[in-house]
Order: C-alpha cells, then sequence, then structure tokens
C-alpha cells in the first residue's frame, strides 16, 4: 500500500524491464488480448471473456469513422490546415466530442436506466418506456440515441446487437432501447436506435459507468482523425475554406471480406 508521500493508481505498474497492466504482463498480453479486450481490462480493470472481447471490438469498428462532415472530423480538418501538427490537429477533433456529438452514448445509457427502474418496480418494460417517453415529451427534453440524420436504419445497430446476444450482453437496457424505439413508434415517431443508443445499451449492460461510455467512443475516433488529418495535410491546400457539404468520396469502391 502507499504511504501517507505517495499517491495511489491501480492502473499500470512500471519497474525495471516491467509493464504490468492491471496486473498483466504487457509481454504476455500483446499478441493474445484484442483491443477490445484491452479496453475493457485498462477500464473496468479485468479482461472480458472472449465473446465480450469481440463485443468490445466491434463497438471500436463501429465508432472509428463516419465520413468528413461530423463536428470532429471538420475541427481536425480545420485545425490541420493552418499547419497544425498531427497531434494539435487530433486533439481540436477530440475536444469537439461533447454532449451532441458522441455524448449521445452516455446520455442514452442515462435514460435507458431511468426506463429499467421503473420496470423494476414490476411495471412491463413497455409500459416503462412509454412512461418515460412521455415524461421526455411533457418535459420537450431528446431522447438521445434515436434517430439519425443520414440513416432511416443504421447498419451498425442491428450487428452490435446481434453481437451482444451472442456474447450474453442483451439485458434489461438492450430490452429498455427496444421499448423506447417502440413508444416513439407509437407516438407516431419514426425513430430507430442509432449506433450511439446502442452502444449506451450495450455498455449499460455490461456494467460500465456511463461517466466512461463517451471515452469509448474518443478511443475509437481518435483513429478516424488521424486518417482525416494526414488526409487534409498531404491532399488538400493550407487554409483553405472548408464547405462541409462539397466533399466527393474517391475511396475504394464496396467490398467485402
Amino acid at each position: 500500500m502507499p504511504d501517507a508521500k505517495t499517491w495511489p493508481t491501480a492502473i499500470t505498474k512500471i519497474d525495471p524491464n516491467s509493464v504490468r497492466v492491471r496486473g498483466y504482463d504487457i509481454a504476455e498480453l500483446m499478441g493474445n488480448v484484442s483491443f477490445g479486450a484491452i479496453v475493457h481490462l485498462i477500464l473496468r480493470g479485468e479482461l472480458p471473456s472472449p465473446e465480450v472481447g469481440r463485443l468490445m471490438d466491434a463497438m471500436v469498428v463501429a465508432a472509428i469513422d463516419h465520413g468528413a462532415t461530423p463536428p470532429s472530423a471538420l475541427a481536425a480538418r480545420t485545425v490541420a490546415s493552418t499547419g497544425a501538427p498531427l497531434s494539435a490537429s487530433v486533439a481540436a477533433g477530440i475536444a469537439s466530442i461533447n454532449r451532441h456529438h458522441g455524448g449521445a452514448i452516455e446520455n442514452c445509457a442515462r435514460t435507458l436506466a431511468e426506463v429499467v427502474e421503473e420496470a423494476d418496480t414490476g411495471e412491463p418494460m413497455d409500459d416503462a418506456a412509454a412512461e418515460v417517453v412521455n415524461r421526455y415529451r411533457t418535459q420537450k427534453r431528446r431522447i438521445a440515441g434515436f434517430g439519425h440524420r443520414i440513416h432511416s436504419a443504421d447498419p451498425r445497430t442491428a450487428r452490435l446487437f446481434e453481437l451482444a446476444r451472442e456474447a450474453g450482453a442483451f439485458g434489461r437496457h438492450c430490452e429498455a432501447a427496444a421499448g423506447i424505439e417502440r413508444a416513439l413508434a407509437a407516438a407516431g415517431k419514426t425513430l430507430p436506435i442509432n449506433v450511439d443508443g446502442a452502444m449506451g445499451a450495450v455498455l449499460a449492460d455490461l456494467d460500465f459507468e456511463p461517466e466512461v461510455m463517451n471515452g469509448l467512443f474518443m478511443i475509437a475516433r481518435t483513429s478516424g482523425l488521424v486518417a482525416h488529418v494526414r488526409e487534409e495535410q498531404t491532399r488538400m491546400k493550407p487554409m483553405r475554406r472548408i464547405e462541409p457539404s462539397q466533399f466527393a468520396y474517391d475511396g475504394p469502391p464496396p467490398r467485402s471480406l
């Protein structure tokens, strides 16, 4: 235990010729543990089951990028166009991930917790979801994690829920998300669960704290931001006027694994 003159950390222990993450030798983890699993380890303190590790991998893949128009990509590209280095440009993108961009994961999880709390009193899940939807409507509050400006059926949502079922992680919060979707439809609003809502539901059923959920989005999106910054630095003119809607994709055509 640390003495009175030291401050504690339970994450990583560094000794001469030794690095241990949550007690595990990093050299042993290398090549044996996936990225999603090591993210679970460093955030939760324990390695997940192989199935949950695969689910964690899928969430990182799902959030890695969503084109050149989200605020984080635009911020990173704008700063990169000034001649700023990679670190500053990516940091600008990360700094733009907040309540209304990326924050829907945490916000949705908190809403789903309200539904689960109502259902835990013995009320059917769909009735609890309808009550929460009505309460939000009365309070003129938006329910995060439902609907999308581009997708009418987010292709990432169904796959995440499929993997959650395979991992035994499709629990009460995922059921609550489905209940909210049905309640919104009954109220005349077609707002399917989007990837943020799906991630919030799955992470809640994996017992992640809401406070770290947006962090998982940042971890995933950082890779995409590095790609956007490097493309801006190598393909575009400095200090260009960036019009968000005036872009054209010229990458690889659709392909399969």
